[in-house]
């Protein structure tokens, strides 16, 4: 059956020689895993620059039920970013929300709400021109609620400061000094370790930190 759907991506992995393995979170699937012959190829057809992580993608995908993996039939990068590759700030923060995402999010099935909020999310953090240093923390605690396991009713211990930040919007004035970024940081991590189940070690948080330090 051939699906038309929105796609976030998350992660690819090399396979074989030329080809890839990568996880999409879909509009109407929700995470699927899609193999991409060919693709690492100096004659291939679809650029790797499409899989790259959290690029978003206009898809038509071959669904078939208990299938492990799936193929892609039309792809196109649905809205290139203008800043994000460019500024690198901006570019440690989507690695580790890509990472992130791509460890806490691994349900086959219908998440408008949760693409909705990424999307947009993530578009705002790409039309900022500054005061975006506390965005993923804002990102994270509110994605928290959409994950089933919101943080609001557990972040008593957390400095009242850093807790206001965390629940103001996006393109809010105030932001935290780096101790109280590097606090709120390792709160959430923990947080989400004690409610996503293999979650592990996040490899991206040391770049993260010293970037933004």
């Amino acid at each position: 059956m051939l699906v038309k759907t929105r796609g976030l991506v998350f992660k690819y992995f090399k396979y074989k020689d030329t080809s890839i393995i990568v996880k999409i979170l879909t509009e109407q699937l929700g995470v699927q895993t899609y193999i991409v012959n060919g693709v690492r190829s100096k004659k291939a057809n679809t650029k790797i620059a499409l899989y790259q992580p959290l690029t978003f993608l206009d898809l038509v995908v071959y669904s078939k039920p208990n299938a492990e993996m799936h193929r892609i039939s039309e792809i196109r990068c649905s809205e290139p970013f203008r800043s994000i590759p460019y500024d690198i700030k901006k570019s440690a923060i989507a690695v580790f929300l890509a990472e992130v995402l791509y460890k806490s999010i691994k349900e086959q099935e219908e998440c408008l709400p949760v693409f909705n909020f990424i999307h947009d999310s993530i578009f705002s953090l790409d039309t900022f021109e500054e005061g975006f240093e506390d965005f993923h923390l804002q990102f994270l605690y509110n994605l928290s609620n959409y994950l089933g396991f919101g943080m609001a009713e557990s972040s008593s211990i957390l400095d009242d400061y850093i807790l206001q930040i965390l629940q103001a919007p996006y393109n809010k004035v105030n932001r935290l000094s780096g101790s109280q970024r590097k606090q709120g940081l390792a709160f959430i991590i923990e947080f989400y370790k004690t409610h996503i189940a293999g979650l592990g070690e996040v490899r991206s948080v040391d770049v993260l930190k010293e970037v933004l330090a």
